[in-house]
């Protein structure tokens, strides 16, 4: 298990990174929400496409039980492999919004 604060640098930096981005069409803005405390991390996207209302939850992370729980990716992004990339160790990495029976047959920590 790595230390927390670089689990929290290596979460910030990948949601930074995708957040940088402009959002393809309409008016969208990609906001960042880190909760440092509780360990909870998110990219939310708000604003408007044409007359129609845009808001929802792109990305969500946690830090819990020791390890990075990636709760939700809506993107194309391989998350995972982006924290592996920073020197995660895939074992202290949970494919959260994966069945917990089909975790066992990826490179990525069960629980």
């Amino acid at each position: 298990m790595a230390d927390l604060e670089v689990y929290r640098k290596a979460i910030q930096t990948v949601l930074l990174e995708y957040a940088s981005h402009p959002y393809s069409y309409g008016e969208v803005e990609l906001q960042t929400v880190f909760d440092t405390e509780r360990d909870h991390y998110q990219v939310v996207s708000v604003g408007w496409e044409q007359k129609h209302r845009v808001y929802g939850c792109s990305m969500h992370l946690d830090i819990k039980d020791g390890k990075i729980w990636i709760q939700w990716n809506a993107t194309d992004l391989d998350i995972a492999q982006k924290l592996v990339h920073l020197g995660i160790s895939p074992q202290d990495i949970v494919i959260g919004f994966h069945p917990i029976n089909l975790r066992q047959y990826s490179d990525y920590a069960v629980r």
